[in-house]
């Protein structure tokens, strides 16, 4: 995430907002913010609501088997249609902010 971080100005000049899901509470999200210096929306889906909506749940994948969102990245479009999705099972492998861009610029 600190690549889109670094990125975040081309995304804006594109009229995308970057929004990142994660099922840790508010607190924790907030706090993990702050330390990275993260900018962009960052939402805290502690019941699993909109992570469960994109079927990217893993259950039981982390701290103590809880359930946690597996690594996703989507571009829905101001209408709300998903225009790029790009999934993994591997949590240490995941979009670069050029590819996610190179999606936007294709879908636009």
């Amino acid at each position: 995430m600190r690549s889109f971080q670094k990125r975040l100005s081309e995304f804006e000049k594109r009229g995308v907002h970057l929004a990142a899901i994660s099922v840790d509470p508010v607190e924790r999200t907030a706090s993990h913010c702050r330390k990275m210096g993260y900018t962009f929306t960052f939402l805290s889906d502690s019941d699993a609501a909109v992570i469960k909506r994109y079927d990217v749940l893993h259950r039981g994948a982390g701290p103590k088997s809880a359930d946690i969102a597996r690594p996703a990245e989507f571009y829905v479009d101001a209408g709300g249609t998903v225009r790029w999705v790009n999934l993994t099972e591997n949590i240490a492998v995941r979009a670069r902010p050029g590819q996610a861009l190179s999606a936007i610029d294709t879908a636009k």
